[in-house]
């Protein structure tokens, strides 16, 4: 690919310096993990087109499932049409009890693969509670939105029980009745140590991007609750991806797991990558602005390394003239849920975050993921571009290099 961007160079191997303060260093490229130096050759991937993609073809439709037909008619009415890979091979599993090990990239239907069979299985006993724990505010929230569409009308309750947002609201909803929990966990930590989440009641538990969990330093708060589950339950555990320390966890927390990978590659085929090479660190902004007027960039995401910077970027942006909003660890939750909703119904052009504001972000028609810093290591890089190329969609992913 041989694409000129004002001062940038695209598509040649990349060399590595240092860029300018107050945004992420260079630092000679990143880690996969605390492991291997990566080749940044790999920020390079051109799209497979849409149509030489072999579709997948499901062995189950959503109306073959032991569901509550209840449940079935709101999958119709939301336009579920087939199940995704993840759905296909887990649903069953879920329905029947089992544990699970779901190992799949970003974006492929994961919430929906253990929110429908979990939904008909409250249905079936409305005294049956899910503990459904997850790394960050947003994605539970999201979680809990997508819960709340697919259980119109059916009486099913639930609490989000997040950091960032006021505790008391959190405690009045727990003295009342409800189905399912989703928090963070150490949110989740304090509440049950006020003895406001009583463990004992949960036979169901949902451990969701647990690799993420495990790199933000949750796992002492992980292993906390789950010592205080039930020796009899089901537990369903996702990652997007595997490591020695995810084997220890999944031996420690799950009782003969069916495992499920459906997981074919680090990054989707369908998210064209490429780099931006800047051959001067004091022109980035002006890069960013050129490739930003482009009618192709129609709803972009842009990565930054810290809450400082990811702040002066969207500040300096609006300042150029484009409809611009941040989201990080300094704003509190009701700005940053109001920062998404912009992006979510296109009020907003561009959204800048840092990596843990946007883990797990389940935004549609994402066109550009940009990485205007560097992320800390591949797992980041990989989870920055899986916001765009959702739903088979073709997406396009740039990382500046200077």
């Amino acid at each position: 690919m041989q694409r000129s961007f004002s001062r940038a160079t695209v598509g040649r191997r990349p060399r590595f310096s240092s860029s300018r303060p107050g945004f992420g260093r260079g630092r000679g490229g990143f880690r996969k993990g605390s492991g291997e130096r990566i080749d940044p050759s790999r920020f390079i991937n051109k799209a497979e087109a849409l149509e030489e993609v072999q579709q997948f073809v499901p062995e189950n439709h959503f109306g073959d499932f032991e569901l509550d037909e209840r449940l079935k008619r709101e999958i119709v009415v939301k336009g579920y049409k087939e199940p995704t890979p993840i759905q296909d091979k887990s649903i069953p599993h879920v329905i029947a009890g089992k544990d699970i090990v779901g190992i799949a990239n970003t974006g492929t239907g994961k919430t929906a693969a253990f929110l429908i069979p979990l939904i008909s299985k409250v249905l079936g006993n409305n005294r049956e509670k899910v503990l459904i724990i997850v790394p960050t505010r947003e994605l539970a929230l999201q979680i809990d939105e997508e819960l709340k569409s697919l259980t119109r009308g059916m009486r099913i309750f639930s609490v989000c029980c997040v950091g960032g947002t006021s505790i008391g609201r959190q405690l009045h909803q727990l003295r009342y009745q409800y189905q399912f929990i989703i928090g963070t966990p150490g949110r989740l930590k304090d509440l049950i140590e006020r003895k406001m989440i009583r463990l004992s009641e949960f036979k169901t538990i949902v451990l969701d991007e647990a690799d993420r969990m495990l790199d933000m330093g949750f796992v002492n708060d992980m292993r906390f609750v789950m010592a205080g589950m039930p020796k009899e339950r089901q537990t369903l555990f996702f990652s997007a991806t595997l490591s020695h320390e995810i084997e220890r966890l999944i031996s420690e927390f799950l009782r003969n797991p069916i495992r499920i990978s459906v997981k074919t590659r680090d990054t989707a085929k369908n998210v064209d990558q490429d780099v931006v090479r800047v051959q001067n660190s004091k022109d980035k902004i002006e890069v960013l602005h050129n490739l930003l007027v482009k009618a192709e960039f129609s709803k972009v995401l842009i990565f930054g390394r810290t809450k400082r910077g990811v702040e002066l970027l969207s500040k300096m942006l609006t300042i150029r003239g484009f409809k611009a909003e941040s989201i990080h660890g300094n704003k509190d939750q009701s700005r940053r849920q109001k920062a998404l909703a912009l992006f979510r119904d296109n009020r907003v052009k561009v959204l800048v975050a840092t990596d843990v504001a946007a883990r797990g972000l389940d935004i549609a028609d994402v066109s550009h993921v940009i990485n205007y810093d560097l992320p800390a290591t591949y797992d980041d890089y990989v989870h920055r571009i899986g916001r765009t190329g959702r739903a088979n969609k073709l997406g396009k992913a740039l990382t500046f290099i200077d």
